[in-house]
């Protein structure tokens, strides 16, 4: 396969975004990595820990289920941490010999060949984060029985690389856990709450031992019961992600083939003062030792103090349909816009140097609430700072995350040279309390007394600056001031107004908001950048990545989410493109 084929490009675009945990808010068994030598990267290859296979049927052709097998890159570096070798990847099927039959889909996996008990994938390229490496189609064998069950061992190998091994299951028959969807509200206002009664089936050929139902609910959204029976973790503040609550619990019970269940109590899913755009999401699967720990994935969890969460059988029975015991019917998603606003606050600077001097100034945005900011499903930046530099200063260092543009805002070729003004752009989300810390350095080219050069925070959009949840416009621009008429030993900027429209001036801050005053409370927290450096953010409590448009918990969704996922890439690309035109 050459480089430049469809699934290798794919496959790039996804890497970045799988690495970031975007491609599925919970991790692939196997998806852990251990430590890299120094010399010699190590990949791991990973996939669903177990499969439930149709059982043959009597009459017709057996249903499939798909296998993705993963394989992660762990390094962070996206432009350098890529292995550009070729590198074959074994699959082992005599364990699931009368149990299973495996193909792999021409299409998908072009160099792919089944031979006997053995199949071998060649392939070139392995790109930094979590990608798909091949899709096996199984079905189960003619002659086998509900309850048989073998294994398939997956083994790589390459020329200065190593691989960890990575062995599935598969098994006929067994529970089908489909999680119905609820009918929520989904326009909300802060504080306002609504009942979530979870209802779920089993629609296999075996009753299912317990369950594990899990719940991640975006940070604009609360479920206040802490139940006994369920473990809780909040993402770190100082990780790119969406700033999600997780709850796995674990519930105890036979639930049976063809029944249906609903929670004994409704959880209460509450709209906070700080929600905008949020998402819930909702899944049911088995419960099992290796299940909770692949989806606790290394993080730390805190057990709740209250009441025993429990599901009971749904007395009226639900309508009868076939089997499909299908892993992509286990979650549901819901999308919930609040009327709520965030009030987003440009700061300056004032410094001072003689003429060839080297002077830093430090600029940016607080966003002072009360709502976050995320653009989860799009994936879209939410803001930009713009940057107009003081007349007889140039620019000789800038954050990462900054791009040069001309006088009027637009696209400019040349990135290397002084510019007149810079944009930056933030990442999908933009914590309450948080925001853009943006250090530069300038050159004095020529001494002008009190020169200046605004600092605002915008829409991504050059043609409608207008931040749509914001408030309060006028505070939206500060001014980094260069060799003030004082000695210019202050700090801070003035603003450009600053009481929120009325026209009024106010008196500015002369420095970042404080952090430790902010509505969330969490100090040096800023929106993270994406672009895999650390300049231009403050802790990096913003995002991520681009969102491949679902915070999917699908364990064999991964050739999938890689398609999402270079869609959102190239729509983000164009609309960058288009708005900096």
């Amino acid at each position: 396969m050459t480089p430049f084929s469809p699934r290798y490009a794919l496959r790039r675009a996804a890497g970045p975004l799988a690495a970031a945990g975007l491609l599925a808010a919970l991790p692939l068994a196997g998806a852990a990595a251990p430590a890299q030598a120094a010399d010699t990267p190590v990949f791991t290859l990973g996939g669903p820990a177990e499969t439930a296979l149709h059982p043959y049927p009597e009459n017709g052709r057996p249903k499939s289920s798909t296998v993705g097998i993963s394989l992660n890159n762990p390094s962070e570096d996206e432009e350098n941490g890529g292995f550009g070798g070729d590198f074959t990847l074994t699959f082992d099927l005599s364990g699931v010999a009368g149990v299973a039959d495996v193909k792999f889909d021409g299409e998908a996996n072009p160099d792919c060949k089944v031979t006997g008990t053995k199949a071998v994938c060649e392939d070139w390229g392995i790109w930094p984060g979590l990608q798909g490496a091949a899709d096996l189609a199984v079905t189960a064998a003619d002659g086998s029985e509900s309850g048989d069950t073998g294994t398939i061992t997956v083994t790589g190998q390459a020329d200065g690389a190593t691989f960890t091994p990575f062995t599935t299951r598969l098994t006929v028959g067994g529970p089908d856990l489909v999680m119905e969807r609820l009918p929520f509200r989904t326009e909300l206002t802060p504080g306002e709450k609504q009942q979530a009664p979870i209802t779920f089936a089993n629609r296999g050929t075996r009753d299912a031992d317990g369950v594990l139902l899990t719940l991640r609910y975006s940070r604009g959204l609360d479920i206040p019961q802490r139940y006994s029976n369920c473990e809780y973790t909040v993402d770190d503040p100082d990780q790119p992600d969406f700033g999600s609550t997780t709850a796995l619990c674990s519930v105890a019970g036979a639930f049976e083939a063809g029944a249906t269940y609903t929670l004994a109590t409704p959880l209460t899913l509450e709209a906070t003062e700080r929600a905008y755009y949020d998402t819930f999401l909702y899944r049911i699967q088995e419960n099992s030792a290796a299940q909770r720990a692949s989806q606790r994935a290394g993080a730390l969890f805190e057990r709740g103090a209250g009441a025993v969460l429990k599901a009971v059988p749904v007395t009226k029975g639900a309508a009868a349909r076939s089997t499909d015991l299908n892993p992509r019917d286990n979650q549901q998603e819901a999308d919930f816009r609040t009327e709520n606003t965030a009030d987003f606050v440009a700061y300056g600077d004032q410094v001072a140097g003689p003429e060839g001097a080297t002077v830093k100034a430090d600029i940016g945005f607080r966003n002072e609430g009360p709502a976050w900011i995320g653009h989860i499903r799009s994936g879209e930046d939410v803001a930009t700072v713009d940057f107009t530099v003081p007349q007889g200063a140039s620019v000789i260092a800038k954050p990462e995350r900054c791009r040069a543009v001309t006088a009027d805002g637009k696209y400019r070729e040349d990135q290397t040279s002084p510019a007149p003004r810079y944009t930056c752009d933030t990442s999908m989300t933009v914590r309450d309390g948080s925001g853009l810390d943006l250090p530069f350095e300038l050159r004095v080219d020529r001494a002008v007394v009190g020169a200046s050069g605004a600092v605002t925070v915008r829409n991504t959009w050059l043609q409608n600056p207008a931040l749509p949840f914001d408030p309060k416009p006028a505070n939206n621009t500060a001014y980094l001031v260069l060799n003030g008429e004082g000695d210019g030993s202050g700090s801070g900027g003035a603003t450009a107004g600053g009481d929120g429209g009325s026209g009024e001036p106010s008196t500015p801050p002369t420095t970042a908001p404080d952090p430790g005053k902010s509505p969330s409370g969490t100090p040096g927290s800023s929106a993270s950048t994406t672009s895999g450096g650390a300049a231009g953010t403050s802790g990096g409590s913003g995002g991520g990545l681009a969102s491949t448009g679902s915070v999917a918990l699908i364990a064999s969704g991964t050739a999938a989410a890689a398609l999402a996922a270079g869609l959102v890439l190239f729509t983000a690309a164009r609309r960058r493109a288009a708005r900096h035109a």
